[in-house]
């Protein structure tokens, strides 16, 4: 009788040990960006070897982009469940600037990883069939709050929803990455927790102003709403 063929564990729980070797990428390209991420490194995190890294994700080019498409595909999904659709205008965009900001802090890799691929012209990027189709629905969710609002009179201006997003995402990201510097340059310890509250209070002020037209005093910017935004950190 012939013996059936032993399957090697590693193949028994292909799922598990794909996740494992992706975060453990993750952690190793965003501590050392892509040129300097040893693959020896990542699959002694992931508990796994050489040839189970190729095996379950590929060469180091490949398992890069899957690491920053799953950065991308995270941070998308978390987005879909703000629920903005049923928020009044102002308030869904402040739910958004309060969740970009919160998850930046929350994620430093994300940030990492996306410094790396910028200073690379997003070489990497290009490759993936994925990218552009998961930021789809999430503009069309950002145009459907600014439709409203406009509809409603909360907004003066039917701003497009790219350009408004990526001034959120602006506006949290500079601060964040170039908070040690800017602290240093201004004498202020920038990333303390009452500053980083009152920078959101800042952000979301600025960005109602530019969208309802009323000016950021009126918005309530002249005094940091804390309480709010301390109820906004992540626990």
């Amino acid at each position: 009788m012939v013996k059936a063929k032993r399957i090697p564990k590693w193949q028994r729980d292909p799922a598990g040990m794909r996740l494992r070797i992706l975060e453990a990428a993750k952690q190793e390209f965003a501590a050392h960006g892509l040129a300097g991420a040893r693959v020896d490194r990542i699959a002694a995190k992931a508990g796994a070897n050489k040839r189970m890294l190729y095996y379950h994700v590929g060469k180091k080019d490949d398992l890069y982009l899957a690491v920053l498409e799953g950065a991308y595909e995270q941070i998308r999904a978390e987005e879909r469940g703000l629920d903005l659709e049923h928020l009044d205008p102002p308030e869904a965009i402040e739910r958004l600037i309060g969740f970009t900001w919160n998850y930046f802090i929350r994620n430093p890799e994300f940030l990492a990883l996306l410094n790396t691929e910028n200073l690379a012209k997003a070489r990497h990027l290009k490759r993936s069939t994925k990218v552009k189709s998961m930021h789809s629905p999430f503009v069309e969710m950002i145009r459907t709050v600014v439709t409203r609002g406009v509809e409603s009179g909360d907004f003066k201006v039917a701003v497009d929803p790219v350009q408004l997003y990526i001034s959120i995402a602006a506006l949290c990201f500079f601060y964040l990455s170039n908070g040690a510097t800017l602290s240093v340059i201004f004498g202020r310890d920038l990333l303390k927790q009452e500053a980083k509250n009152e920078r959101l209070a800042h952000m979301v002020a600025l960005v109602l102003a530019a969208l309802t037209g009323k000016t950021t005093a009126s918005l309530g910017s002249a005094k940091a709403p804390k309480r709010r935004a301390a109820a906004q950190q992540p626990a």
